[in-house]
């Protein structure tokens, strides 16, 4: 079963806040509601979800489920 919330933890002040995240694309941007910092993936994840979530997005999961290769954005 796929997950559609994840919880972001900001790398600046630590703050966590929980969101839905999209289900047809990967989200490369997303502003802290605490500090304003704008946060991006990492080098060699596909978006915000997977470098500062609890749990990576949709289409990481499903890659992982169906045993294929993760996608790359």
């Amino acid at each position: 079963m796929i997950e559609l919330r994840s919880t972001l933890t900001c790398p600046h002040c630590g703050h966590r806040e929980t969101e839905t995240m999209p289900t047809d694309a990967c989200q490369f941007f997303y502003d802290c509601k605490n500090c304003g910092a704008v946060l991006r993936p990492k080098p060699g994840d596909c978006c915000v979800f997977c470098t500062y979530g609890d749990i990576p997005c949709p289409p990481i999961q499903q890659a992982r489920a169906s045993g294929n290769p993760c996608c790359s954005g």
